[in-house]
């Protein structure tokens, strides 16, 4: 796993030549304008816009978009572009998005200003999807490329596109086939037009020639420098997700607020247990709630120490970390049955360092309503008068307390204020409990508990929960009740097919969250053909996505077939072969991905209230937000504060978060980071009027919804 942040192979001159503001000419005496740290997006509602600006709103990076649909929308002209601040030039937006490279009428007055705009204060445009023709310096696609569908291409980065904004990437950009029947990447190939300064960052092979054609690349005309995208994209499309970086970074030059990393993490839940198994005749898991009382015999399925060496082999060579959450009583029960002996657990605390450990509670107990198990579905037991009956605060606390005493007797490293309650319980869950245990809350500040896992697919935004902050994971779909994989492949035929097919009809009753299978998956062959795959690119997606949130699994799914790991070298050889030894997965514990998580939002409000400021004059930066806010930015390699280097190394630039108590924090760029511009007259320079076409592009298939993935 390539995690060790090394030095960049890329030369920062190097960098910042090719991505940095290009200086333009001006009189002597000018002051240097001031260049907001924001960026314009134009939009015509379209997917690819709008795929830039939730990169941006999920990044933390200030925008104003206008939407060109809207009657009542601002009118873009000098003095929305730009003004004057205490004598000096000020340019509102440091890049302009468009959605093609000129989405207005002919002869736009509005067109007209932004070219003005660009050209005075050397602002980069990003053709956010246009055609491919002379107009933005490339040959007709017709006739001397093509135009058409790429789904499955192996795109590739040039070498320019490495030593500029894209160099985290390894070099290969696959396009996504999801499905033979959904159209999902259309895209104009070309090469440069005769005589035009036009340098291909992406690209791919022209079918049925032996050249290649752009898809990403800078075209530099009438001083004004505008990244040209021909292909469509959405997104949540992977191709996407790869290249939405090097975008942001080739606009901005390097320099703006917000920061971008990739993040996994796995839980791996039930640790010391034992959880139940699937049931490939009742459909059901004989022992949980699913099945009638009494209905089938337990067949429980448990680690060995076996599969203890086998996690931290794979550990080492991934050079990745599992959180493994407990429940003490699994080998408390175990010793009990067994003479005193329990080889797992012996073997788990011998080797307790080589994992990250989260209190899972002591039995695993739901702890929201009191259960009545006698129907299936369960539903939540009542007292006389009607109301709901709830686990007690000193039951909760106890579960609590037992768990962590335990563990610390045991030696394990643990953070006592992170906790998963088993299932989340306590936590609402619908339809049967539409609201928290209200005794959780108090069971929580009782026992000093700050971070509360919580099931993304039910509870996606973090919240206050007595002393808590919830920290939202995401449920893979790789079964808590399959430990071997034709386990897992029937139990899935039996949720996704429909009840003709001899399925339980789930997908069919809820086609909004789920999508049902055209066939059986073969038993035999349906697990490593569709689930791995399927199940790795919908995890590599929220890596690829900037979002920090953990995903979850369970202790059987490392036992017997060890079915988890081809799913997780999915995703992280996947990783390994797109980016860049520089580019790490982050892996972070529970506690600082609640941090991030919080940051982010405290962050996000901040931006969304207009009580921050950034911008940049020459090489120094000043930014200021609330004294409780801490600020999140990214700058080229090199860039200090107050004679200290600023945030850490990632993807060929630093970034982090930083906090100034309110006052203004300034940010001195490296030489090598590019001279903002200087303020010039324009002359004889006019708008094109060409006009580019919307194209639509389909979102593809739908994420399966993980049903039953937790117990």
């Amino acid at each position: 796993m390539k995690r060790t942040i090394r030095t960049t192979a890329l030369l920062v001159g190097t960098l910042m030549a090719t991505i940095g503001l290009p200086a333009a000419t001006a009189q002597a005496d000018d002051p240097a304008p001031r260049v907001d740290l924001r960026v314009l997006v134009v939009s015509d509602g379209g997917p690819s816009t709008d795929a830039i600006a939730a990169e941006l709103e999920n990044a933390g990076t200030p925008y104003t978009e206008v939407r060109l649909e809207d009657a009542g929308r601002a009118v873009i002209d000098a003095g929305f572009l730009a003004d004057t601040v205490d004598g000096r030039p000020r340019a509102k937006y440091q890049a302009v998005v468009l959605p093609n490279d000129n989405p207005f009428p002919t002869g736009s007055a509005e067109m007209a200003a932004l070219v003005a705009y660009e050209q005075t204060y050397s602002i980069p445009q990003v053709d956010a999807y246009t055609y491919a023709r002379p107009q933005v310096g490339l040959n007709a696609a017709v006739g001397t490329g093509f135009a058409g569908s790429i789904d499955g291409v192996q795109a590739e980065v040039t070498q320019a596109g490495k030593a500029g904004a894209f160099g985290y990437l390894e070099g290969t950009v696959p396009f996504e086939d999801n499905s033979p029947a959904v159209g999902e990447s259309y895209a104009y190939l070309s090469t440069p037009a005769a005589g035009a300064d036009f340098v291909p960052y992406v690209q791919a092979a022209i079918p049925g020639r032996a050249t290649k054609g752009s898809l990403v690349g800078e075209y530099r005309h009438d001083g004004r420098r505008e990244l040209v995208v021909t292909f469509v994209y959405n997104q949540y499309q992977q191709q996407y997700r790869l290249l939405a970086r090097g975008i942001v970074e080739w606009m901005t030059g390097g320099v703006h607020l917000g920061a971008d990393r990739n993040y996994f993490a796995v839980h791996v839940d039930d640790v010391f247990a034992a959880d139940d198994r699937w049931d490939t005749a009742l459909n059901c898991t004989p022992g949980d709630v699913d099945c009638q009382p009494g209905e089938g015999t337990p067949n429980p399925i448990r680690m060995v120490p076996a599969d203890v060496d086998h996690a931290t082999a794979w550990q080492n060579s991934r050079e990745f970390t599992l959180d493994f959450a407990y429940n003490a009583s699994g080998t408390v029960d175990h010793r009990e049955d067994n003479g005193g002996q329990d080889a797992l657990a012996d073997k788990l605390i011998a080797d307790r360092d080589q994992f990250r450990w989260i209190n899972h509670t002591y039995t695993h107990a739901f702890l929201g309503c009191v259960q009545d198990t006698g129907v299936v579905p369960w539903k939540c037991a009542t007292n006389a008068d009607g109301s709901t009956r709830w686990v007690g605060r000193n039951e909760i606390a106890d579960e609590i307390a037992t768990n962590e005493a335990w563990g610390v007797a045991a030696g394990l490293p643990l953070r006592s204020e992170e906790l998963v309650t088993g299932e989340h319980s306590g936590l609402k869950v619908t339809p049967q409990q539409p609201v928290d245990n209200p005794n959780l809350g108090l069971a929580l500040t009782d026992t000093g508990i700050e971070w509360l896992g919580s099931d993304n697919s039910r509870d996606p935004v973090q919240r206050q929960v007595g002393s808590a902050t919830t920290v939202s994971r995401y449920p893979m779909n790789v079964f808590y009740n399959a430990g071997r994989a034709a386990e897992q492949v029937d139990e899935y035929n039996w949720i996704y097919t429909a009840r003709a097919q001899g399925g339980s009809g789930i997908c069919e009753d809820n086609p909004a969250t789920s999508t049902c299978l055209a066939t059986p998956l073969n038993i035999a062959t349906g697990y490593t053909e569709h689930i791995v795959p399927l199940e790795s690119r919908i995890a590599l997606g929220h890596v690829l996505a900037n979002d920090p949130k953990p995903h979850f699994i369970h202790q059987s799914n490392l036992a017997e077939d060890r079915i988890a790991y081809p799913v997780l070298d999915g995703v992280l050889g996947d990783y390994d072969d797109l980016f860049t030894d520089d580019t790490p997965v982050v892996n972070l514990r529970m506690k600082e991905i609640g941090v991030e998580m919080q940051r982010r939002a405290t962050w996000r409000a901040a931006l969304d209230a207009g009580q921050v400021t950034a911008y940049r004059i020459g090489d120094s930066v000043t930014v200021q937000a609330p004294g409780n806010v801490a600020l999140a930015a990214t700058m080229p390699a090199g860039t200090r504060h107050g004679g200290t280097g600023f945030g850490a190394a990632y993807a060929g630039s630093v970034s982090g978060w930083a906090s100034a108590d309110g006052l203004p924090y300034t940010l001195d760029l490296p030489t090598s980071a590019g001279a903002p511009a200087t303020a010039v007259e324009l002359e004889g320079n006019s708008a094109s009027t060409s006009t580019a076409p919307r194209t639509e592009v389909p979102d593809g298939v739908e994420e399966q919804v993980p049903y039953g993935a937790e117990r």
